[in-house]
């Protein structure tokens, strides 16, 4: 058995959750935020036997994507005047870690 836990942007989790609940896979759902951004995420759990492992992760990646930002950031020149200057910056898609589970346990 293995644990299936996915950080995802917050504007793909009802598409990646409602996908998975559609193919019978139980979730667990976390609001999280993290990143340099410290914008919202949703970390969820899936508990799978190891031949769906693979099918999970197929519909993490359908459902998630990358997109660009921008975000601002200040520069300052030679005169010590500072203007905000937007970086574009990649957020978004999912990160996915897969663990093994030695005991599964419903209580």
């Amino acid at each position: 058995m293995k644990m299936v836990l996915a950080v995802i942007d917050k504007d793909d989790a009802h598409d990646v959750i409602s996908n998975l609940s559609k193919e019978g896979f139980s979730i667990t759902r976390l609001s999280t935020t993290g990143g340099f951004l410290r914008s919202g995420n949703v970390t969820i759990l899936v508990g799978v036997e190891d031949d769906k492992t693979q099918k999970v992760i197929s519909i993490i990646e359908e459902y998630s994507r990358s997109r660009s930002q921008q975000i601002p950031t200040i520069m300052g020149n030679e005169a010590s005047y500072l203007s905000p200057m937007p970086v574009e910056v990649a957020v978004g898609g999912a990160t996915i870690f897969v663990l093994n589970v030695e005991e599964f346990l419903k209580i």
